[in-house]
């Protein structure tokens, strides 16, 4: 009896242990990831040119500090040049409708005084006019201080939000110098870390016990894996939302197709948002504007974006990161109430990383270790 207690105060002692090491990590890297998180970025980019990096050494025989730069003057220019026509484009519809935007401002300001000088509205406010002039004083007052409170309400809401408008645009500007530094840095950081990649791979092999190199080998190609094919879905899921809806709005002959394509598909990362910020707007508007032909179209359309999206990113996301998709579905829910909008990578995040360190067996060392087998 005093043998098991012992067994199973030991096992309990370990698994404290444990647990008082992962809230460690965790802390740690809660505290360094905002300071070290161009180095962050650094690293996945010198994982994801590694492969193009070694091509290209291999094949042209060249040094391989000249590979790297090679290769990431051809990232650079791509991405550049894929951002610099998207931004044109952009910017030809945008500046177009900048210059129609008054004529829809003012369709829909005549519009309004159209419908507050119809006779059903006049007749309600001569009928009210006449009711309160019938009332009480002391029921007048309180009505006034009522609407007085009202007003007041709406005058605080609306200074808070051109307050937190301009404080957002304020911290964006802000931003921009912060954001061209943690770019150049993380460029040069990926070339001196894809320089010598294999050097550092070695270094930090040497400085590991043989069964920790092997499950920490394991456990980074499932995550370079499921890294690259995240990246891969979410990319894969705005192109097909943004692509049908410029082939919707081309067939219903809607003006300004590739800008609006373009805008939904990026909102289509954002879940609060997502393309229903785009939409229902629209629909209202053409629903007040009695253009029914062009509110079904746009109703039809955003039915087909929302569905198709619901049905193909548990797919789309399980292919590409190697999980199952209902299981990818659970993380996605799960996650998204736990921690709200970042749930909902955190929350398949989380399942890769437990996968990965399920297949590399981390799970079974640590329950032998808690054991004492």
């Amino acid at each position: 009896m005093d043998h098991l207690l012992k067994t199973r105060l030991f096992q309990i002692t370990r698994c404290a242990f444990i647990i008082l090491i992962i809230t460690g990590l965790l802390w740690l890297v809660k505290i360094l990831t905002p300071l070290l998180y161009p180095f962050l970025i650094a690293f996945i980019i010198a994982i994801v040119i590694n492969r193009p990096v070694n091509l290209l050494q291999k094949r042209a025989k060249l040094p391989r500090w000249l590979s790297v730069v090679i290769v990431l003057l051809i990232l650079i220019a791509i991405v550049i040049g894929v951002v610099t026509i998207m931004i044109t484009q952009l910017v030809i519809e945008i500046s177009h409708l900048i210059t129609v935007m008054p004529i829809y401002i003012l369709d829909a300001t005549n519009y309004v005084k159209k419908l507050i000088t119809q006779e059903i509205i006049t007749n309600f406010y001569d009928r009210f006019q006449i009711f309160y002039s019938a009332l009480d004083e002391s029921y007048k007052s309180n009505i006034e201080e009522t609407i007085g409170l009202g007003f007041s309400k709406v005058a605080k809401a609306g200074t808070y939000l051109v307050n937190t408008i301009l404080v957002e645009l304020q911290a964006f500007l802000t931003s921009l110098p912060n954001t061209a530094t943690v770019f150049v840095i993380s460029l040069l950081a990926a070339f001196f870390i894809s320089k010598d990649f294999y050097h550092w791979k070695t270094k930090l092999s040497a400085a590991m016990p043989l069964f920790i190199q092997t499950r920490a080998q394991h456990v980074l190609v499932d995550l370079k894996k499921a890294l690259v094919g995240f990246i891969k879905a979410q990319f894969t899921l705005i192109s097909i939302t943004a692509f049908i809806v410029i082939i919707g709005l081309l067939i219903l002959r809607v003006e300004y197709a590739f800008t609006l394509g373009i805008l939904t598909g990026i909102v289509d990362l954002l879940p609060l948002l997502g393309t229903g910020s785009v939409f229902i707007p629209w629909i209202v508007y053409l629903f007040i504007k009695h253009d029914y032909q062009l509110v079904i179209g746009i109703a039809i359309l955003y039915a087909v974006v929302v569905i198709q999206r619901q049905i193909m990113e548990p797919k789309i996301v399980a292919d590409n990161i190697g999980l199952d998709p209902l299981l990818t579905l659970v993380a996605l829910f799960v996650g998204l109430q736990l921690f709200g909008v970042a749930g909902l990578i955190l929350g398949p995040v989380s399942i890769v990383i437990i996968n990965a360190l399920h297949n590399a067996g981390v799970f079974r060392d640590l329950w032998i270790y808690v054991i004492g087998e």
